[in-house]
């Protein structure tokens, strides 16, 4: 029998957990499994990005080691840049930036997705994302600069724009992200830069619809909006960006906000590897059949951001780009990929959404489990244990649950690293979406002999 090679391109939610379940039940010999991750043998837990950006979490909290996770799978530090399936190879860059051919027998794409950059002048070079570890950490270095920076500031204009903060999109990242950091802002103010006048730090959160997060349904939203006030952020609707300079943000209604900082949050889109294999999408994202499969490309399976997965549970709609559904379509690509594997029938994806959990720091927390509305203590308690439930290992909930308890007692820390002196900061730096191969180029690597194939 010949060994089926499987590759993997994620190493987020989806991925992971498709590689799990096939660890678990592929017999010896009967296929290979290689995971192409961009964060080498780390996972992601995205939805604590906020509270590494506020300092409540350091940065090793929230990576999951892969090699405590997954035994039998090949980890391969890289990006996949470009694939074809009609050939069944894909392009994976090193993080040297060397780059090989990978073949593959069956491919599942679960590489996530990237912020959705707007055709919006300036937005590129002066927007802040949060999407990727290291946006976390030089937000939160970033945003301590200003305050640095303002407090020997003589210039009245200057300190105005360095005090002033916006996130733009009001969804789960984008608001929590305003939350925590307008508490981090206001607390370090007060406590240690003497000569700044705590009221002059103000937070904007802009979005174009009335609602906040409108997955928590109309009441716990009309409530995030309140603790939003509560906690000084002021919430503009109706409206959106028309340009961001490096000291100015300009609003569609006209309005002009003097600022150094603009987190953007108005949204993501799938990886650019989507539109390099000719697959139907549906903004952006690829088309799959309920089975998780890529309908037009042979033995390319889908899911997580990347995929737009029929909803069983809502006929018409699509299933949302959330944790929730991706760790549950990686397990379910897992399932089929094995049952084809083995000439066994597959199983549609189905799984009915349990809720939405958002922490807003502190005490501060919203949480809608199985269609249930919770505020404060108890919300609080529900989003932590969730997120605690969710992380892979026993080491990262421990230092995840450690620093939370740590943070309780101890308090904030304001020091900022100085990695945002001088460094690049753009979106696409971080999220690196200028890797990924034009059709000509990909044609171009798969024919040059010197790009050897990694068998």
């Amino acid at each position: 029998m010949t060994t089926a090679r499987i590759v993997i391109v994620g190493g987020g939610f989806a991925g992971v957990e498709c590689a799990r379940y096939l660890e678990r039940r592929l017999r010896p010999g009967e296929a290979s499994i290689r995971l192409v991750g961009s964060v080498g043998a780390g996972q992601l837990y995205v939805p604590l990005l906020p509270q590494v950006a506020s300092g409540v979490l350091p940065s090793q909290a929230v990576a999951v080691s892969l090699r405590r996770v997954l035994h039998r799978t090949e980890l391969m530090p890289g990006t996949v840049v470009g694939a074809d399936a009609a050939r069944g190879q894909c392009v994976v860059r090193r993080p040297s930036g060397a780059e090989y051919v990978l073949g593959y027998d069956h491919l599942v794409l679960a590489s996530g997705s990237i912020t959705r950059i707007l055709d919006i002048p300036g937005l590129p070079e002066h927007g802040f994302g949060m999407k990727t570890l290291a946006e976390a950490v030089y937000l939160r270095d970033h945003v301590l600069r200003q305050l640095d920076m303002a407090a020997i500031a003589d210039d009245p204009v200057e300190q105005r724009e360095r005090l002033t903060f916006v996130t733009v999109g009001s969804g789960y990242a984008g608001t929590e992200t305003a939350a925590v950091l307008a508490k981090l802002t206001q607390a370090a103010a007060r406590q240690y830069f003497p000569r700044l006048d705590p009221s002059l730090v103000r937070w904007y959160l802009i979005n174009r619809s009335e609602r906040v997060m409108p997955e928590l349904g109309e009441r716990l939203g009309a409530d995030a909006k309140k603790l939003m006030a509560q906690r000084g952020i002021e919430f503009i609707s109706g409206a959106s960006a028309t340009e961001v300079t490096a000291r100015s943000l300009t609003l569609t209604t006209g309005q002009v906000i003097p600022t150094r900082t603009v987190v953007w949050t108005a949204g993501v889109t799938s990886s650019p590897l989507a539109d390099h294999l000719g697959a139907e999408t549906d903004h952006g994202r690829i088309i799959t059949d309920t089975e998780l499969r890529v309908p037009s490309l042979h033995n390319v399976w889908a899911c997580g951001d990347v995929a737009a997965v029929p909803d069983t549970t809502q006929p018409g709609k699509t299933c949302a780009p959330t944790a929730q559904h991706a760790s549950r379509q990686g397990r379910a690509a897992g399932v089929n990929l094995l049952a084809t594997l083995r000439g066994k029938p597959r199983k549609p994806y189905r799984h009915r959404d349990l809720g939405m959990v958002v922490d807003l720091g502190g005490w501060d927390a919203l949480a809608r489990p199985m269609g249930i509305g919770l505020r404060g203590a108890p919300a609080q308690l529900v989003t932590r244990g969730y997120h605690l439930l969710a992380t892979r290992t026993f080491a990262a909930r421990s230092r995840i649950a450690l620093n939370w308890a740590l943070h309780s007692v101890a308090g904030d820390d304001f020091v900022r690293l100085g990695i945002s002196d001088g460094a690049p900061h753009t979106i696409g730096d971080f999220e690196r979406t200028g890797d990924y191969l034009s059709a000509e180029q990909l044609a171009q690597v798969l024919g040059d002999p010197r790009c050897g194939l990694a068998r």
